[in-house]
């Protein structure tokens, strides 16, 4: 069952105490902002044509999130793809298969809406991170609005790029980790999510 509009605006609990990890990055990306790249699209969809071989029938959906999945923004060369399922808890019907089409299980987080997490980061141009998600998932249903609201106001995406662009530099410039580039960027995405909720009638 999709998640419902109270879910959604719920606000997140990330509680870094309680993730399993798994395993680590073989190779951590880079935290460079670089121009829209035209290429993006294609390796998405690229990604999605594995992930469907591997799982067939267990997938309700794949979808193409983060800075690269919207036209005109800069981003980090990083392929993000939400991946929704019946049943996230039922590892069993999934890490295998996808660990054979190439992604790497790194993160389990029962605390955080099930959330799964895997990576492709075997060195070449681009990293993949695999987000796990199941139907009622309300994370995953933010990341879509998020998207779609950037893809079509144009005043915001300039905003979420100039953020970007010093949460980069000045994580760059205090030697910080994905995280804290990460978390410099919050308060934004909190501020455009709730024009989004806003124009979609969640809130007044």
């Amino acid at each position: 069952m999709p998640a419902t509009v109270a879910q959604i605006l719920a606000p997140c609990e990330d509680n870094p105490e309680l993730v399993e990890r798994i395993a680590s990055r073989k190779v951590e990306p880079s935290i460079t902002i670089l121009e829209p790249n035209p290429e993006w699209p294609q390796r998405f969809e690229e990604v999605k044509e594995r992930i469907q071989n591997a799982l067939g029938a267990f997938i309700l959906e794949i979808a193409h999130t983060g800075s690269t999945s919207v036209p005109g923004l800069p981003a980090k060369d990083i392929i993000d793809v939400d991946l929704t399922l019946q049943d996230v808890t039922d590892e069993a019907s999934y890490v295998k298969p996808l660990e054979e089409a190439g992604f790497r299980f790194i993160l389990r987080e029962p605390a955080w809406h099930q959330h799964r997490f895997f990576v492709e980061d075997w060195p070449k141009a681009y990293h993949v991170n695999l987000h796990v998600w199941g139907s009622d998932s309300p994370e995953a249903a933010r990341h879509r609005i998020f998207r779609d609201w950037l893809r079509k106001t144009p005043a915001d995406l300039e905003l979420y790029a100039k953020v970007k662009r010093e949460a980069a530099e000045q994580t760059a410039v205090a030697g910080d980790s994905m995280m804290d580039y990460t978390q410099r960027k919050d308060n934004t995405i909190h501020e455009i999510l709730e024009r989004a909720f806003r124009d979609l009638g969640y809130i007044e």
